[in-house]
């Protein structure tokens, strides 16, 4: 209702209207809403071209816990087993959560991911996740099988023949390797186009400078692919057991 915060589900039909080019002020009318509160919500959240109401939705959410933690009502957290602040720890991982979900992933897919990334192990069984996340594991299984399908993560089976689902640095490398075969595909079907439009008119000019270009840009990626997987990975002295 006017006055009160903004839900979800307003934050969706803001997105869609701005997706859609209506002004704030239809916007505002038809949730029932001051234009300020329109106008203020969307600029302060990466304005018309970059607004996304997941991450506008996260970032309220994450104002309020600050706001919440400068003014504590009960008894401090108990320390984390490893030594680690247990609030900086958790700060950090929504920090990286928002980060994933700037470059795409849903909000579900970018927490397991990020979860993932500051455990120790650097694995963790599907259920582990949905404790640690506190979730379901339907909500887990959906994410798991998008991350493997982008090749964010890969699958294992540990020694009780539980799947295991891991980052490592091996991932970051076949990543990169992946990215530049598409850049070589790109190449090719660019040069495909060079023979149909006839070479050395404007429009083969334009492809034969494209194919160029990414030819050039994913062999750079290779070599420093190559080059960082020698020299630039370092490994942890100790281990955890317990996935951190």
């Amino acid at each position: 209702m006017p006055g009160g915060r903004l839900t979800q589900q307003e934050r969706q039909q803001i997105a869609l209207g701005v997706a859609d080019g209506l002004a704030y002020a239809e916007i505002a009318r038809r949730l029932d809403r001051p234009t300020s509160t329109i106008t203020r919500e969307v600029m302060r959240n990466g304005g018309p071209t970059a607004y996304r109401a997941d991450l506008a939705h996260r970032a309220t959410e994450r104002r309020a816990h600050r706001r919440r933690q400068a003014t504590p009502r009960g008894p401090q957290a108990p320390a984390r087993a490893d030594g680690r602040d247990a609030e900086a720890v958790r700060e950090y991982t929504e920090t990286f959560t928002t980060l994933f979900m700037q470059q795409g992933l849903p909000k579900m897919t970018a927490r397991v991911l990020a979860c993932l990334y500051t455990t120790d192990a650097g694995s963790l069984t599907a259920s582990e996740l949905a404790q640690r996340l506190q979730v379901s594991p339907a909500s887990i299984s959906k994410a798991v099988t998008f991350l493997e399908g982008m090749d964010l993560i890969r699958r294992e089976r540990d020694e009780r023949r539980r799947d295991r689902y891991v980052v490592d640095n091996e991932l970051w490398y076949q990543g990169m390797i992946t990215a530049a075969r598409s850049q070589a595909h790109l190449a090719e079907t660019a040069r495909q186009g060079v023979d149909i439009l006839g070479p050395g008119t404007p429009a083969a000019v334009r492809l034969e400078n494209i194919a160029r270009f990414v030819d050039f840009v994913g062999e750079s990626m290779i070599r420093a692919a190559e080059q960082a997987r020698e020299v630039l990975f370092t490994n942890a002295e100790t281990t955890s057991e317990d996935g951190g």
